[in-house]
Formats: C-alpha cells, sequence, structure tokens
C-alpha cells in the first residue's frame, strides 16, 4: 500500500473515531461556574459566568442547576478539542490524497497544523 494511501486511511480512521465520541456529548454550555456557598460574608451561593456581547452577565444558580451547568461547560470544553483534532486530521488527509503538484518541497507538519 502507497505511503499517501496509508496516511488518508489512518486520518480517515482517526476522524471517524472523533465523530463517533461527538455522538456521546451531552448538554453543552459556554462560561464558568463558581460555588460560593463556603465564602465568609454570604452572597450568592453558585453563579454562572458568562460573556454576552462583549459584557459578563452573571446568573445565580442552585445545586442543583450548578451541577448541570459545570457538566455542560466541561462538555464545551471536550467538544472544542474534538473538533480541533477534526480539523488537523482534515487537513492530514485533504493535503495527502490530493498533493499540490507543482509545489517544490512539501508543506511541514508545522505549516498544516499537525503537530
Amino acid at each position: 500500500m502507497k505511503e499517501t494511501n496509508r496516511t488518508w486511511a489512518e486520518a480517515r480512521r482517526r476522524y471517524r473515531s472523533l465523530t463517533a465520541q461527538l455522538a456521546r456529548i451531552g448538554f453543552i454550555s459556554q462560561g464558568s461556574v463558581q460555588d460560593r456557598t463556603h465564602r465568609l460574608g454570604g452572597g450568592a451561593g453558585y453563579q454562572w459566568t458568562r460573556k454576552v456581547a462583549g459584557k459578563t452577565v452573571t446568573v445565580a444558580l442552585t445545586a442543583e442547576e450548578f451541577e448541570l451547568m459545570k457538566e455542560a461547560i466541561a462538555n464545551k470544553r471536550q467538544l472544542s478539542q474534538i473538533v480541533t483534532q477534526m480539523e488537523k486530521h482534515s487537513r492530514e488527509a485533504i493535503f495527502t490524497a490530493a498533493p499540490h503538484q507543482r509545489r517544490r518541497k512539501r508543506l511541514s507538519k508545522k505549516v498544516l497544523g499537525t503537530i
């Protein structure tokens, strides 16, 4: 099997694996959550903070909402990591399968963003 075919097949296999991981991600949300129940002086117990149109928006949460939102934010981070890996494998497959014939030297992994 040619090296290009092997690289193409490997990139496709890894890409399919990542798409399967996407299917298992639950609810997603941007922002961050804080547990402020142990603060001295009282105040909000649980908070969710995010940016909306360049402004910080803060919402008070119940304990149950806090746990669900915490999981959703972790899922969003995982989603971002998976999409970054999918982009990397996509570029690897595209530039392997259809190399530019008149390019004098191969593109580096740094240029392709596959390292």
